[in-house]
């Protein structure tokens, strides 16, 4: 059984750092893209960033783009979520994603609640 499962989010203020994890297991991840996104309260999920198996073509928001940075260690099937200079617009659920081809996501986590105060 697949499970990708996500930890890090908490409350934290405008300008702090936070590191989202997201545990994937129950296959194998070999050329798998992996991926973040975000739902805020009375809006769509948007695609926050991803990332190939090899870990160089990484793709972000425009909104996140200097700000946040995906790493994925492979020895532990995890998948970080950097974010720095947090603003309270990036207050949202964070979902982990992983599938074969990037944007066709076949297995999506539970989320992970960050919130950002002013």
């Amino acid at each position: 059984q697949v499970q990708l499962v996500e930890s890090g989010g908490r409350l934290v203020q405008a300008g702090d750092s936070l590191r989202l994890s997201c545990k994937a297991s129950g296959r194998n991840f070999i050329n798998y893209n992996m991926a973040w996104y975000r739902q805020a309260p009375g809006k769509e999920r948007e695609f926050v960033t991803s990332t190939d198996w090899s870990g160089v073509q990484s793709v972000y928001a425009d909104s996140v783009k200097g700000r946040f940075t995906i790493a994925w260690e492979k020895v532990t099937n995890t998948v970080y979520l950097q974010m720095n200079d947090l603003k309270p617009e990036d207050t949202a659920v964070y979902y982990c994603a992983a599938g074969r081809v990037a944007q066709l996501w076949s297995y999506w986590g539970q989320g992970t609640q960050v919130t950002v105060s002013s």
